[in-house]
């Protein structure tokens, strides 16, 4: 028997460069996708996996994330005298998803470093991270998938998607072997290589079950790529000592710190929302219809791209 995965580390101190001037003032992690933000999501995912604490590794200028998870006894009076009942009980939930530990890390030196700094919280227990900003969108969590791995071989699991091989020079990359459909044991990774020199054109995601000897590394671990501790270095080196694998995650992946990715994401749970999804729907369809016309008349600023399944 293995032990319980118990608590997930949620690296969230990255400053959302790609998102400024909105992440001046507010985190990234905090837009806004409906009426949740981003790391709501992910979250809920942690706890439909059956995790119950979750590490949050923040900084500067991340205050608003802790008030999220937090009562806000002024507002819940407010709600409670104009009998606004429904939004009061979801408010509770959020409030009591799951035990929510907050740590600083003072410097962004990496994904690696922001793991590291919650060694103390995990202890001498398995762990899962979650990036806070990447939302899945399936049939079951990404985490809990992870998980049944876990639970079969007692060992490190990597989530990983196939990604375009234009795409790849963004990603860790996985080299591996096959053990069965979607699942590899990993035999190297290769941070953000070029086209020409990438093993495969499976991509490291948001999503990892890691083991804690993977602390012992990233307390040595020089820094890599961007002058940074390169979290897929240590699970490289983690690799060459006993077995970690790699699990294709079934479901879509939405990169909210990413424009576009925050647009579909927006698009997508917009469309799975049965208050939305029939006017928002109708609105889609309408504008793409008339941004077809404006562009057949040679009337439009941008071409209009077929929808992507």
């Amino acid at each position: 028997m293995h032990p319980t995965v118990r608590k997930a580390v949620f690296p969230l101190a990255g400053h959302g460069t790609r998102f400024l001037p909105m992440t001046k003032s507010s985190p990234k992690e905090m837009l806004p996708v409906i009426d949740k933000p981003v790391v709501q999501y992910v979250v809920e995912e942690a706890v439909a996996a059956g995790i119950e604490q979750m590490v949050m590794v923040t900084g500067r200028g991340k205050r608003a994330i802790e008030d999220h998870f937090d009562i806000s006894y002024e507002l819940e009076d407010v709600l409670q005298k104009k009998n606004k009942t429904a939004v009061l009980t979801e408010l509770r939930r959020i409030t009591n998803l799951a035990q929510i530990l907050y740590l600083r890390q003072k410097e962004a030196l990496g994904l690696g470093h922001a793991v590291l700094c919650a060694e103390l919280a995990v202890g001498d227990e398995p762990f899962a991270v979650a990036l806070g900003d990447e939302i899945l969108d399936g049939p079951k969590s990404g985490l809990a998938q992870l998980m049944e791995v876990y639970r079969e071989f007692g060992a490190p699991v990597i989530g990983m998607q196939r990604v375009p091989l234009s795409e790849v020079s963004h990603y860790g990359i996985v080299a591996g072997t096959e053990i069965r459909k979607g699942l590899y044991r990993v035999d190297g990774l290769v941070e953000k290589p070029r086209i020409e020199d990438a093993p495969s054109d499976f991509a490291i995601i948001g999503r990892y079950l890691l083991t804690p000897d993977v602390f012992g590394i990233l307390r040595t671990q020089a820094p890599g790529v961007g002058g940074e501790i390169q979290l897929t270095d240590a699970l490289k080196t983690l690799a060459k000592n006993r077995p970690v694998y790699a699990l294709e995650i079934e479901g879509d992946r939405f990169d909210t710190g990413d424009k576009m990715g925050f647009l579909k994401a927006t698009v997508r749970f917009a469309l799975n929302r049965p208050d939305l999804s029939g006017e928002f729907f109708h609105f889609l369809r309408e504008t793409l219809e008339r941004e077809t016309l404006r562009q057949s008349a040679g009337e439009g600023v941008h071409a209009v791209r077929p929808v992507q399944g």
